[in-house]
């Protein structure tokens, strides 16, 4: 319960405080313009990194160890109160502790959805993984493998590709299953993650880049988190942004969209509905659609259009009660 946690942490620490006192050919421009803007399709904001805070307690004074204990057990009592009265505490699952791997390499593009997909079932199990930006241009840094989209994740030595396979693989590993016989719960939470990536991704980009203002307010996060030089910045933020607001209205065609606002309130209200009075698709927990449906409406949730998916649909609840319960990045120094 990591609001709880963090809360008591505070109140406890400010009660110990108080008792101590480069030229390129046509073709290969061409390839280069194709890998950025499949890189550049969505803005993404992620988690803050794992902190820890570590107290030590010197020697106190028999009176300041009372005021301390005294101090202590208000702030119990404050973290029950508070936490009973206004706030939604959720408590994630466990992974199997012998089952979690013990070096987890994710290859990916900052602002791409898919590898948000897979970030946010690492951070929900609490399972330490290293990130290698790749820079969607010369992609020198995953020039060693054979495939070569993202998101990869190297797993104690062994690749995965492809988001939804890559978690199916880590289900596997992290929990000892294989789904062979679905239950009606787990059927229901496959056909979700199937609409996630056959609907739900293919209505970002025409609402990330629907105008040039939104589109530069994307390719500002995306130039500043990606991985590119100074140079390359500057040059994708505009011409990128330029771009992509041809390539949305594309988009737009090939996936019949009419109103992109109007097919991004559809698809929020539709995940709304298929949680059918439930705090999460998997009941008091998240399933793996939940997972799903927060990771690549990440990339968004701070961008102009995910801030009036919000205000106009009823998926803000559910968001937030994800955000709560994911809770910080796993992500740990490379």
């Amino acid at each position: 319960m990591r609001r709880a946690s963090t809360l008591a942490s505070s109140v406890l620490s400010r009660t110990l405080a108080t008792a101590h006192g480069g030229a390129v050919s046509d073709a290969t421009s061409l390839s280069i313009q194709h890998r950025l803007l499949q890189a550049a399709l969505y803005g993404s904001r992620t988690g803050n990194a794992h902190s820890q805070q570590r107290w030590f307690s010197p020697l106190f004074s028999s009176s300041s160890v009372k005021r301390a204990s005294v101090g202590a057990a208000g702030a119990l009592i404050a973290v029950v109160t508070a936490t009973s009265l206004g706030q939604e505490v959720y408590a994630k699952e466990s992974a199997l502790p012998e089952a979690v791997p013990k070096d987890v390499i994710l290859y990916q593009y900052e602002a791409c959805p898919f590898c948000n997909k897979v970030k946010a079932f690492l951070d929900y199990y609490d399972i330490p993984y290293k990130v290698v930006e790749v820079n969607p241009i010369s992609r020198k840094e995953i020039k060693w493998s054979d495939y070569k989209k993202v998101p990869i994740l190297m797993v104690d030595g062994e690749q995965l590709n492809d988001s939804s396979a890559i978690i199916d693989k880590l289900s596997e590993k992290v929990f000892s299953k294989k789904k062979a016989d679905l239950t009606s719960e787990e059927d229901e939470e496959t056909k979700w993650r199937q609409w996630v990536d056959n609907h739900l991704v293919h209505v970002l980009s025409p609402n990330i880049y629907r105008n040039t203002s939104e589109a530069l307010e994307a390719f500002d996060y995306i130039t500043s988190n990606g991985n590119f030089s100074f140079t390359e910045k500057i040059t994708v933020k505009y011409a990128g942004a330029a771009a992509m607001y041809f390539v949305s209205k594309n988009l737009k065609k090939k996936y019949n969209i009419t109103d992109e606002r109007a097919a991004l309130y559809e698809a929020a209200e539709t995940w709304a509905d298929s949680l059918n009075g439930r705090e999460f698709l998997g009941g008091s927990n998240p399933n793996l659609a939940d997972l799903a449906v927060f990771g690549v409406l990440r990339p968004i949730r701070y961008l102009r259009s995910g801030k009036d998916m919000v205000e106009h649909t009823r998926i803000g609840e559910w968001y937030t009660r994800m955000e709560n319960v994911v809770g910080n990045s796993s992500r740990i120094k490379a």
